[in-house]
């Protein structure tokens, strides 16, 4: 039945993987077919379009109002609510585009993003006799005869299903998941009317720098996805092959030979939504390390691995009795590519370190930008507002902070937000929303810095080679300080593996890329022996009877500050987890065994004994 309103919508289909029993095949969204639906059911078109044009309408003319008699904050604001209030109304379709919206900064300005954000994904519920019908047709069986127990209401409804607790034959406690009646004519119809709106707004203001058209095809495809519930069970399946492993992170089983297109039946978790700190916290868990749980494994997703879930509300993330966290709802997953991935790297180490141009560098690696684009005025404003969002500790960065200032400017230059980086956006807000209930101090900037940090430290990828040089070295002077930061970062790190790093890190050393590192910590190395042996030498005279004419007074005075940072940094590192100082002796007398290291030990001595010979020798000219 699904596959012929399929073709009658002008969804495409294609074949999917074998899984437990056949099930049919995954919603394609393809706007020319749906466009060739819809041309000859023109009332029906023009009966949904005057439902959603005339209250736009309404909403345009006033804006266009206050915009031409001078729109004063409190103004906006009123507009922004009702626009959201619009989209409310307006049923399904119109709370996703409010919530695609709210991760928009190149289309609307801030006040707009900040109420759009506001969105409930939630409806009415529809009947039971609908449910249990679309059960049937889903799975060929009547609902009694799949499960033993199913609730009499609801226990949730969303604006693309609805959610019963049930119980199969078997026993198991399961989550079914059923579809909206028509949800799928209903978007299709709507999407059909935005694309028309969409494409006339792009050719009549040429002032809208964004491809609309683009991003709603982009939203689309995405939503095809999220209504179609193969693609979610497979979507889960994935996640946990990616990410259940984790120590501390569950991820339900799906029950195949109960799902299909329009009906989904997982296993039920029992669980407390992070919302409710202190019932979390009533179970003997620690609320706040399940939120680093989440923050680890958020990192994981966007850096590692670049498969993530994009809506990770407070009803879709669960502290479980035994302390794990457990994510549901897989509708909404989105990837990110490996170059991108790095791209995020560098540009979260250039926003702590406060290093603009290079962060303007990333926005056009991460396509926000295009290659050709005059970075000269955005690196001014960049700096100009992160001077001005940050403070001097790390401590004190907040995202949704650092979010509402760039969606400023990003507004105002010609930024087009990727599709992937505005899911991005919508999770990292939501997660940090999250956090600050059950935390009202927590920073997932804060959390994130470290991991962020070890992969730059430890990752060989050469795009990531710049900014670690960057981060460690300025002009050719090593940045004890940083390294200081980087230690101090590592020590609350919960997952920081000593014995593991140590090897990444010497590995890294020793290699042809950590040449550059290599000769500059000699370098450095080579600054304070020559200070020490300068001092030494305007000692010799007096130590040996010696009447040298060695006069000290233009000596390299031995840099203190450095010295300091050394004695803090040996403090830091019989700090971290699991540090062990016999394992750490043994490597450095592996490393002294290595030609490369002799290779590097010859030049300090061959450097040293050349600068001492040079201020004997300029000394002795001199008197």
């Amino acid at each position: 039945m699904t596959d012929c309103l399929a073709r009658s919508l002008g969804i495409t289909t294609e074949k999917m993987s074998k899984v437990t029993i056949p099930l049919e095949k995954p919603l394609r969204y393809d706007p020319e077919a749906i466009a060739q639906n819809y041309r000859d059911r023109k009332m029906q078109v023009f009966k949904r379009l005057l439902q959603v044009v005339l209250p736009i309408l309404d909403f345009t003319v006033k804006w266009w109002w206050n915009r031409k008699t001078g729109q004063s904050a409190q103004k906006q604001q009123r507009q922004a609510i009702q626009l959201r209030e619009i989209f409310t109304r307006l049923g399904s379709t119109y709370i996703k585009v409010g919530q695609a919206l709210s991760t928009r900064p190149d289309i609307l300005p801030s006040v707009y993003i900040d109420e759009l954000a506001k969105l409930q994904d939630q409806l009415p519920a529809f009947s039971n006799e609908l449910a249990y019908k679309f059960i049937q047709e889903e799975l060929g069986k009547t609902p009694d005869q799949i499960y033993a127990e199913l609730s009499v209401e609801p226990i949730a409804a969303g604006s693309l299903g609805q959610v019963y607790q049930g119980r199969l034959h078997t026993g198991e406690i399961v989550a079914v998941k059923v579809q909206r009646p028509d949800l799928a004519e209903t978007i299709a119809l709507d999407i059909y009317i935005l694309r028309i709106l969409a494409t006339i707004l792009q050719k009549r203001y040429q002032e809208i720098r964004t491809n609309l058209v683009a991003i709603l095809d982009e939203f689309a495809t995405h939503l095809f996805e999220e209504m179609d519930y193969i693609q979610e069970g497979k979507n889960a399946e994935h996640f946990a092959n990616l990410y259940g492993q984790l120590t501390d992170i569950y991820v339900p089983k799906i029950y195949w030979q109960y799902t299909n297109r329009r009906v989904l039946t997982m296993e039920w978790i029992k669980g407390t939504k992070l919302t409710h700190p202190a019932e979390i916290q009533s179970q003997g868990i620690d609320a706040r390390s399940i939120i680093e749980v989440g923050v680890q494994c958020t990192l994981r997703q966007l850096l590692e691995h670049g498969f993530f879930h994009a809506d990770p509300h407070p009803g879709n993330l669960l502290a479980m009795e035994n302390g794990k966290l457990a994510y549901l709802d897989f509708g909404m997953m989105s990837e990110i590519k490996p170059h991108q991935r790095y791209a995020l790297i560098n540009a979260v180490v250039h926003i702590v370190n406060r290093d603009f141009s290079a962060l303007v560098e990333d926005y056009i690696e991460l396509e926000f930008l295009p290659p050709d684009a005059d970075i000269t005025p955005i690196s001014a404003a960049l700096t100009k507002l992160f001077n001005d969002a940050l403070t001097s500790s790390v401590a004190q960065l907040n995202f949704q902070v650092i979010i509402q200032q760039l969606s400023e400017l990003m507004y105002q230059y010609s930024f087009q937000v990727p599709a992937y980086y505005a899911l991005i956006i919508r999770s990292l807000v939501a997660l940090e929303g999250i956090a600050i209930t059950i935390d009202p101090d927590f920073k997932v900037l804060v959390s994130a810095y470290p991991y962020v940090l070890k992969r730059l430290l430890t990752d060989p990828a050469p795009q990531l080679q710049p900014t670690f040089k960057n981060l460690l070295f300025k002009n050719g002077n090593f940045r004890w300080n940083r390294l200081e930061t980087v230690l101090i970062n590592f020590s609350n790190t919960k997952d920081f593996n000593f014995s593991r790093t140590l090897e990444q890190g010497v590995s890294y050393l020793l290699s042809d890329q950590g040449k550059f590192v290599r000769i500059r910590l000699a370098d450095e190395l080579l600054k304070i022996l020559d200070a020490f042996g300068e001092t030494l030498l305007s000692k010799t005279p007096v130590i040996f009877g010696m009447h040298l004419n060695y006069h000290h007074q233009n000596l390299v005075v031995i840099d203190l500050e450095t010295l300091e940072y050394l004695k803090r940094i040996w403090i830091l590192l019989q700090k971290l987890p699991g540090f062990d100082f016999i394992q750490l002796a043994r490597t450095v007398a592996q490393i002294l065994m290595i030609p490369v290291t002799h290779e590097t030990g010859q030049y300090i001595v061959k450097q040293l004994l050349q600068k001492n010979m040079n201020r004997l020798i300029n000394d002795e000219i001199t008197t």
